[in-house]
């Protein structure tokens, strides 16, 4: 790749720099599903309140994603990744001291939360048009990026419930101060080896612009990208309402506590993770077969999730069952990525992928509220409609997702 006659490369540590974003981000929400219950023991919360400390980081991002996305556009991504990272790690020593020293630290843990939730929305989301930044007009090099990007989101959260578990196990609210220590790792490779290229940025673009060619964008392709958002929200959805559900029937059914907790708990991550990489690798860019992987995945997810609720008691059965919808949505996610970033112009991509991370967001934050709510007495009813929701998808993907592989092209 050259630039302004320049041979341009980006170092592997560059990489390394960019892949700790999402890591670190994952790490930041993930990790404390598996320690809730310590939580609501340590500091006297229900069920419900302790699910709002993984809801209020993720609420935060839900709105300020699209804003951190164009502030990059105009200011560089470099000057709105830095700050962020700061403020998650603020955050999580505002949780954590409050965890540590005061007698009722909720509401400075959800404070805590928030900032983080802020950090989140700015740091990465950012990634992917700066991805695209650093390789200009190199597909091959992009794409290969990107893998490593998804890899590394769903390789957080395979360590999660391990490291969760680990630091817990030490002092129950570490989680909350180890999530700082890893923001600054991560600021200080970002702030060292991210070089930007120097026409980041020229002509930035004016917020009345944005907002027209937004508009007009989403009027001409809204149908696909809609039923791409809603899928994308729907998948951690259902992701996060099973982990919020494994982790309470491990505890409490099953007696699985600290280390051992995490450890299983790992086990349908993996292969969330595991499926992710693969299905990265085998798409290429294939339309019809990123819309029949979406599909198959889709009646995956809907019929194993009616059977998530039954049988409890038998673990390796429980097990099972998750981890096939685990491998259901790690299929799904970088499929819809791909769909996102191979189907618009790279001038629009950044905008659009700031929406869709917002939509996927919603997802993270509505997952354990609504499964703490329908634990007690509307689980079997929640699953089922959740099965419902996923034949109505399906559907919806049958006919307003074309097989071409034609990128999109504002008129």
């Amino acid at each position: 790749m050259k630039e302004n006659g320049e041979e341009t490369t980006v170092s592997r540590w560059c990489l390394v720099s960019m892949a700790s974003i999402p890591l670190v981000m994952t790490l930041g929400n993930s990790m404390l599903i598996p320690v809730l219950p310590i939580f609501e023991r340590k500091v006297g919360i229900t069920s419900f309140q302790s699910s709002l400390i993984i809801t209020s980081y993720s609420i935060a991002s839900i709105f300020l994603i699209p804003v951190a996305g164009y502030l990059s556009d105009r200011l560089g991504r470099k000057k709105i990744i830095l700050p962020s990272l700061i403020l998650a790690l603020i955050g999580g020593l505002i949780a954590g001291y409050a965890s540590w020293k005061l007698e009722n630290p909720f509401t400075w843990i959800i404070i805590g939360r928030i900032l983080q939730g802020v950090g989140a929305s700015g740091a990465a989301p950012i990634i992917l048009p700066l991805v695209g930044d650093l390789y200009k007009d190199d597909d091959e090099k992009t794409s290969s990026c990107l893998g490593i990007i998804e890899t590394s989101n769903t390789f957080g959260k395979v360590l999660s419930p391990i490291l969760g578990s680990v630091f817990a196990a030490f002092l129950w609210f570490l989680p909350f101060f180890s999530i700082s220590i890893f923001s600054l790792v991560s600021i200080l490779l970002v702030f060292f080896f991210i070089k930007v290229p120097k026409d980041e940025e020229e002509e930035p673009q004016k917020i009345k612009e944005f907002l027209k060619k937004t508009k007009k964008l989403f009027k001409k392709e809204g149908k696909w990208l809609y039923t791409v958002f809603l899928l994308g929200c729907f998948a951690m959805l259902i992701l996060f309402a099973v982990l919020f559900f494994l982790s309470d029937i491990l505890e409490k059914l099953h007696d699985l506590k600290g280390i051992k907790k995490g450890f299983v708990l790992a086990i349908p991550l993996f292969f969330l993770c595991l499926s992710s990489f693969i299905t990265g690798m085998k798409i290429k860019g294939n339309k019809k077969v990123m819309k029949m992987i979406v599909i198959v995945s889709l009646i995956i997810m809907g019929v194993f999730i009616l059977f998530v609720a039954q049988n409890t008691e038998n673990l390796v059965f429980l097990l099972g069952i998750v981890t096939m919808i685990g491998i259901a949505i790690g299929a799904m996610l970088p499929t819809l990525d791909a769909l996102i970033t191979e189907n618009i112009e790279k001038e629009e991509r950044g905008t659009i992928s700031s929406f869709y991370s917002s939509a996927r967001f919603i997802g993270v934050a509505a997952g354990p509220p609504l499964m703490s709510l329908a634990i007690s007495d509307y689980l079997s009813i929640s699953f089922i409609g959740a099965a419902v929701v996923g034949a109505i998808l399906i559907f919806m993907v049958m006919k307003l997702i074309s097989g071409s592989n034609k990128k999109t092209k504002q008129a």
